[in-house]
């Protein structure tokens, strides 16, 4: 019903750390490579947060006028919300820990890469 908004709560988070924490970028060679990762993660996050609403959308759960969301349309109190409630917690929460997990698997890959592209390039200028 409302899933993908933890994982777009969790983009809009590491935007604003992304934005902050990576300011001055450009003057730090070891701040850009987070950055350049921090940017993997955000796209990832949502991307898939903005196909999740198209597909919500599509399937008539989530509306483009108040309340927006179709299980809240008789109130907080009702069935429906304590079950998007429930929903949010338990898939939402599910998809985010995924997708940083993908991200972090991603990042060490990207690591051990580098790592061996730099050994091969000092090998070669050895030689």
């Amino acid at each position: 019903m409302a899933c993908f908004t933890v994982p777009l709560a969790e983009a809009v988070v590491v935007s604003v750390v992304k934005h902050t924490v990576c300011k001055h970028a450009d003057r730090d060679e070891t701040v850009s490579p987070v950055r350049e990762k921090l940017g993997w993660l955000e796209k990832m996050l949502y991307g898939g947060s903005f196909l999740l609403a198209i597909e919500h959308i599509f399937h008539g759960e989530v509306t483009l006028y108040p309340p927006f969301l179709t299980a809240v349309k008789d109130g907080w109190a009702s069935e429906k919300a304590s079950e998007m409630l429930h929903e949010l917690a338990t898939a939402g929460v599910s998809m985010a820990v995924l997708v940083t997990a993908v991200w972090g698997v991603m990042w060490l890959i990207s690591a051990k890469l580098k790592a061996r592209r730099k050994a091969a390039v000092e090998e070669i200028g050895h030689v």
